[in-house]
């Protein structure tokens, strides 16, 4: 007897029960399904060139009735086109495998957005008064038409050469230490664990790296803007790297959690907690010009423990992470409030050039692209 896949999708949306129903039949030689057969069928998803990593869910194993094993509540949970399904009988010598798609799901918007959502901004509304601070510098960041992606509203950043900052974007949320922090939600909240995403594209013309600062979380502790964490997502050293977005976490306690900064950027009194930089350089002459997904994922550590997350995907596919972080010891008097969209180049731009920004969303759950 042999196992042979009767219905079996070769398309699917990720994150989304298969339909129809997956089913395994045991048949003999022949072709035909044997009706009598007694065993069960385990599924498993393998992955090929292309693919990543992605978790199959739902019942795994089923008993086959009438030679029929049937799986009515799979989804696989990333999209790739290189992923296979393989069916294996626990007491037959027999496996069987079959090529599945995984087309991503369209993605949610700021009409209807998805559960866990904290913030979004598609800027095609004018919701900049939202943020406790929007930095333009005479006109270097501004919301504009026909930049965001496929030529709706979006947020353009304009370098001069030698320029240093074209502006930037503060967005608070849950508790603050101070109403000049002016929450998007009830501010009542210590969040812990954080996702945000928005897209970016370099002009095509874009040259000198990534420009150093793009994006941070952080959790303000005090009036005069002391930060228990930062959470760095920017452009690596300039060099070999600094066409590569890295992960480059920071403590503003102790590793007990005493809080030590007494200001903004209080580097002096940062515990850094080791860089992590991404695969893909996107950043380089051949990849800029597009739009590129970026998503960040913080979760801080457990009071007393090092069990943080510090995670990036870029166009949904894992690109860096750093793990076993102690963010802050066992400090909460306050949790993840505040998160920065901003262009900062420490030495100046190099030329006269653009970036730009659209769908920027923060949430409680993974978002995606």
């Amino acid at each position: 007897m042999k196992l042979a896949f009767v219905v079996q999708p070769s398309a699917v949306i990720a994150g989304a029960a298969i339909t129809p129903a997956l089913q395994v039949a045991v048949q003999d030689a022949g072709g035909s399904t044997v009706v009598n057969a007694t065993t069960n069928v385990a599924l498993a998803l393998t992955t090929g060139t292309g693919a990543s990593d992605a978790v199959l869910g739902g019942t795994l194993t089923r008993t086959a009735v009438r030679g029929i094993a049937t799986f009515d509540d799979l989804t696989i949970d990333r999209a790739s086109a290189g992923y296979s399904l393989t069916a294996t009988a626990t007491n037959l010598a027999s496996t069987t495998s079959a090529p599945v798609s995984v087309s991503a799901a369209a993605a949610a918007s700021c009409a209807t957005p998805s559960p866990g959502w904290i913030w979004c901004d598609d800027f095609e509304a004018d919701r900049l008064s939202s943020y406790f601070e929007v930095e333009t510098n005479g006109g270097s960041l501004a919301r504009a038409s026909a930049v965001g992606r496929n030529g709706s509203w979006g947020m353009r950043s304009r370098f001069a050469v030698g320029q240093v900052s074209a502006g930037s974007m503060k967005l608070a949320f849950g508790r603050t230490p101070d109403a000049y922090f002016r929450s998007v939600d009830a501010g009542t909240r210590n969040y812990r664990e954080m996702y945000w995403r928005f897209y970016l594209r370099n002009s095509a013309t874009w040259t000198g790296g990534g420009g150093d600062k793009l994006t941070r979380l952080t959790s303000f502790a005090g009036a005069n803007w002391s930060q228990a964490m930062i959470a760095h997502v920017w452009s690596g050293s300039p060099g070999a790297n600094q066409n590569y977005l890295a992960l480059d976490p920071a403590s503003g306690t102790d590793a007990a959690g005493t809080l030590r900064t007494t200001t903004y950027n209080d580097f002096a009194n940062l515990r850094w907690l080791g860089l992590a930089r991404s695969n893909t350089a996107i950043f380089e002459t051949t990849r800029v010009g597009q739009w590129y997904c970026i998503e960040s994922h913080v979760k801080l550590n457990t009071a007393g423990q090092s069990d943080g997350v510090f995670e990036l995907w870029i166009n949904g596919q894992p690109e860096a992470s750093r793990s076993g972080l102690n963010w802050l010891g066992t400090y909460s008097a306050y949790g993840l409030n505040a998160v920065f969209l901003e262009s900062y180049w420490n030495a100046g731009s190099p030329a006269a050039q653009e970036r730009y920004f659209d769908d920027f969303v923060v949430s409680e759950t993974r978002i995606g692209c």
